[in-house]
Order: structure tokens, then sequence, then C-alpha cells
């Protein structure tokens, strides 16, 4: 089978140096499994209660179960057996010198945080797996990877069916893993609510506007903007006002974290509608910002992502801050340079920080900690 390494791996390693027991989250078909059977299937043991069988054996014995699988051992799914945190504390707890001795996966913050918390903080690192970013995959497939994504499995068949690979997923997500996480009575007001949202991407979050447009309270679009968030479907830019007072925008910014998800529901099927339609520039902005966020996900950074909007409209697309210094992004989908497009982030940028321009264009000298960089250039640095 193919398999694309992933930098989260090196990252896995070291966390397992220093951790009894290690967490990745991520959306399902991110490739989690495929990564630890192919790093680590020579070390570990892999146990998935997507298994039904798996299931039945912990709770029809739950001590002799965990005397079986006590060490060096993958729980996949792991969200579905919630007591296990207990259990997997009690062995932790008796040789907390000894580290790597479990991988607990899953594909929803919201049913796995809970029980880490409760149970094995101070035990467990956190790691989170997202779609394949630009320099994981294969050069055949990333100048498609603008519209169609970085799902693994689509990445291997060269996005064939793609269209139905979203559906599917769109449904067995709905189907499945929200009715475990939330009790929703019409699963046809979240499918529309996530269709509404594609429909804005890259655009401030306007919580009563959808209510409004969905018929649903400010409440339950609040709570179901959670659960996607959660379950890695979105995520939101918050604004960065430091310093700057009421002068910047409070509202969060909406991004989904794969570009073929975000496409396949504005209906963007071809290289011809990404990049001359209506939406080009808005879906653009989200590939790049939805890369940056897999960088820093995947090399473990501790960089913080914010946009900038003044109340005049000045705005600076991403703001990368790593506390000491910040980089300022500018995203245009435009192959032309003009000097006025770094306008904005020159506004606010300090001597100590540095400034991107991302465009389709070619790659560029400019001026000291300033760069014009081509967007696949920009993908391939080291952020």
């Amino acid at each position: 089978m193919e398999y694309y390494h992933r930098d989260l791996a090196d990252h896995l390693r070291e966390y397992l140096q220093a951790f009894p027991v290690v967490a990745i989250t991520g959306p399902r078909q991110a490739g989690k499994s495929t990564m630890l059977a192919q790093e680590l299937g020579d070390k570990f043991t892999y146990v998935t209660f997507d298994d039904r069988d798996m299931v039945d054996q912990f709770y029809d014995d739950p001590s002799r179960f965990m005397k079986r699988y006590k060490n060096k051992i993958i729980f996949d799914e792991v969200q579905k057996v919630p007591e296990i945190f207990d259990a997997i504390k009690l062995i932790v707890d008796k040789n907390r010198d000894e580290y790597g001795q479990f991988i607990l996966t899953g594909s929803s913050q919201f049913t796995m945080l809970k029980p880490i918390t409760e149970s094995l903080a101070g035990r467990i690192g956190l790691l989170t797996l997202l779609p394949l970013q630009y320099s994981e995959m294969p050069e055949r497939a990333q100048a498609q990877s603008l519209y169609k994504g970085g799902y693994p499995e689509l990445i291997k068949r060269q996005f064939k069916h793609s269209d139905d690979w979203y559906k599917s997923y769109l449904t067995t997500y709905l189907e499945k893993d929200v009715r475990q996480i939330l009790n929703i009575g019409n699963i046809k007001d979240l499918n529309n609510l996530i269709k509404l949202l594609a429909s804005q991407v890259s655009q401030q979050l306007n919580f009563t506007s959808l209510a409004s447009d969905l018929g649903l309270s400010v409440t339950t679009i609040k709570r179901w903007i959670t659960i996607l968030e959660t379950s890695y479907i979105i995520f939101l830019l918050p604004p960065f006002y430091n310093n700057y007072g009421k002068r910047i925008t409070k509202r969060s910014k909406i991004y989904f974290y794969d570009a073929g998800l975000v496409a396949y529901l504005t209906r963007i099927t071809t290289d011809e509608l990404f990049h001359h339609g209506p939406m080009t520039g808005a879906l653009f902005e989200n590939y790049i910002i939805s890369e940056v966020k897999k960088k820093i996900c995947h090399s473990n950074s501790h960089a913080d992502l914010y946009f900038l909007r003044t109340e005049h409209g000045v705005e600076v697309d991403l703001v990368i801050d790593y506390t000491s210094y910040k980089k300022w992004i500018e995203i245009k989908h435009n192959s032309t340079f003009k000097s006025q497009m770094l306008k904005p982030a020159l506004t606010f940028m300090q001597p100590t920080d540095f400034c991107r321009l991302v465009y389709t264009g070619n790659t560029r000298d400019y001026d000291e900690n300033i760069e014009i960089m081509n967007y696949q250039d920009f993908l391939t640095e080291i952020l």
C-alpha cells in the first residue's frame, strides 16, 4: 500500500519518549491508523474499537482485557469505550517512569478531551493529524489539491470519483459521528448549516444571520458550530486585536480544514471553476490558511493564528504569532504583483516581524524581512 510519510510521525516518536500515553485526534480518513501501522506497526499492538467484538471483549471483562493489552498498545477510536480511560490511568500510575505505553486515537476532540482531562491529565501528550499537507503529497497531486483536498485515499486514486467520496464522507459524519455526540432531531438542518458555511468560507462569522437564514436559534447555531470545530470539519480564525483595542473587529472568520470538502459543497469541480469562478479569492484564501493550519499542527508548533481587520476595513489575511515576532501574510489569487498589496501588512508590521505576500505569480526578492512568494514556494517553506 502506498504510504505518504507524515511530518507528525517525528513528533509522535518524541512524545513517546516523554509521556506514558499519547493521544492523536483528527478527522476520519486523515491517515491516523495508516501512519501508526507504517511507523510503529512492529513495536505496538493495534486494537480498534470500530470492531464491535473488541468493544464487547472490554465490557465483558475489563480486568482481563487490560491484562492482555497493557503495554505498547494502540487503541483506535478509543472514545467508543470511555470507561477505558480510568483503566489506562490505573496501569500508568503503577509504572509512571515508563513512557510510550499507550497510543489513543479518535476523530473528535469533543468525545476525547473530557475523559482525558478527567482521567489522564499530566500523563498524556496530545497531537493532531489533519489531511495531507502540500509538502507531504506526491507532486502529481499538488496542483489539484487546491480544489480536490488532501485526504490520502483520494490522492492514492488520483481523485477519481471524489464527489462520490465526499458525499459518502459527509453522510457517514452526519449519520454516525454527530449522532454519537449530539441529539439532533433533523440532521438535514445541520447539513444545511455546513453548506451555508461553505458558501461563506473566509468570511466573518455572523451567528445571528446564520440563525435567521436557517430558521434556528442562535444558541443552536453556536452549539452546532462547536461540534463542527471539534470534529475537524471547520476551524475559526480569531481576530488579532492586541494593543489595537476597539478599532479592531472582534468576529472570527470561518475556514474548512479540507479544501476538497468546501469545493465539493460549493460545486467547484474543475480547475477552471476554481481559478475563474465567483468564489476564487475566498477558496484560495481558505486553501492557504488551511495549509498553514496543517503545518502548525503537524510540526507541533506553538504559534497562534489570527487575522486582523480594522473598523475602516484595513485587513491582513493571516497573522502567525510566534510571541517574540510575527509573520504578516497577505493572500492574493493574482499572478501580478503590485506594491499596494503589501500596504495593510506594512501598516502593522514591527521591525522584528516578517511579511509574506502569497500569490500565484513568481517568487521574487523585495526587501529585508519582506518576501513576495509563489504559493507553492510558501507551502514548502518551513514556518
